[in-house]
């Protein structure tokens, strides 16, 4: 059954589509085995990030920018990547109810994915998900991120371009700069940037941007200014991508944009794979009782952890 999900991996054939991410979310060896025998497909679609606090209208500017792409007769698949649910531990599909218009396109896919608890504001299977619909033939791949702020760096590690967006009022653009946002912006949107503070909220991003090192061959983030709700600006949004991707290009750094990405990703995927074997339920168990001489400071966690590694060690010689 899944081989032939895989072999008939389109993007015509959403029903394929829907059912691989499915399998792959569920992180079982056949997910593994599904990504192996896919992964000589993918690296085709250009991955979009697209984040910032709540409220910026990150959703509409994905929903605008999708309909930018369609106008060019591309194919875009979006990953939306919502809270987890207290109720129901998936996603709250919220975005996908604001993108309603877009998403019976025969040329658009939209996903839904819950954090699942993950501090990035990124599912750990964003990523996978991603490559099932990079083989699957979509042109352009946009991964718009839960907002929550300073968590959310990681969305830099899997987007060829990352967009900031940011809207005039209550201090964003400042508060972007505390959580660390200025460093995985490739270039920031003002968005609904016909309200009052906007010319002041260019300026506090220019002022703290006017610090960062960069030379005449480097990239140097741009400020974007749209109003997503009335559709105006996102051309020029859409520019700003097109002109990162060609700086990346012209300057043979996308792949090692793409080399740096999968060098953490593979970290992560061994780290998760040693941490999932090394607590097993024995482990676990083990921990259980000898933690209490840790409460009652007979060991320290230094020592109860070099315990526990050397035990691991010797088990697996």
């Amino acid at each position: 059954m899944t081989e032939i999900l895989i072999n008939n991996l389109t993007k015509e054939d959403k029903r394929s589509v829907s059912r691989l991410i499915t399998k792959v979310e569920y992180g079982t060896k056949e997910s593994v085995e599904i990504l192996k025998s896919i992964h000589s497909r993918t690296g085709n679609a250009y991955r979009i990030g697209i984040t910032g606090p709540p409220g910026a209208g990150k959703s509409t500017i994905t929903n605008q920018l999708t309909k930018f792409y369609l106008s060019q007769e591309k194919s875009v698949a979006i990953i939306a990547v919502d809270p987890t649910s207290p109720f129901t531990g998936g996603a709250l599909l919220g975005d996908r109810v604001r993108m309603n218009e877009i998403g019976m396109d025969k040329n658009v896919y939209i996903r839904s994915m819950a954090t699942r608890g993950s501090l990035g504001g990124l599912s750990r299977k964003t990523t996978d998900a991603a490559d099932v619909l990079d083989a699957a033939g979509y042109d352009y791949i946009i991964l718009e991120t839960v907002g929550v702020g300073q968590s959310e760096l990681d969305i830099a590690r899997n987007a060829d371009t990352t967009a900031v967006i940011l809207v005039p009022e209550s201090g964003d653009s400042i508060q972007a700069m505390k959580a660390g946002l200025m460093e995985i912006a490739d270039f920031f949107v003002l968005n609904k940037s016909d309200r009052p503070g906007s010319d002041n909220a260019i300026t506090a991003i220019k002022t703290i941007l006017s610090f960062r090192n960069h030379d005449e061959k480097s990239w140097f983030p741009n400020i974007v200014k749209t109003i997503a709700s009335e559709n105006k600006g996102i051309d020029n949004l859409a520019g700003e991508i097109e002109k990162h991707k060609n700086h990346l290009l012209e300057n043979d750094l996308l792949l090692k944009v793409r080399e740096k990405n999968l060098k953490l990703r593979i970290k992560e995927i061994v780290e998760s794979t040693f941490r999932k074997e090394l607590w097993d339920s024995s482990r676990e168990e083990k921990l259980n009782y000898d933690v209490e001489h840790v409460v009652f400071r007979k060991l320290s966690p230094y020592e109860l952890a070099e315990e526990i590694i050397t035990n691991y060690k010797l088990e697996i010689k």
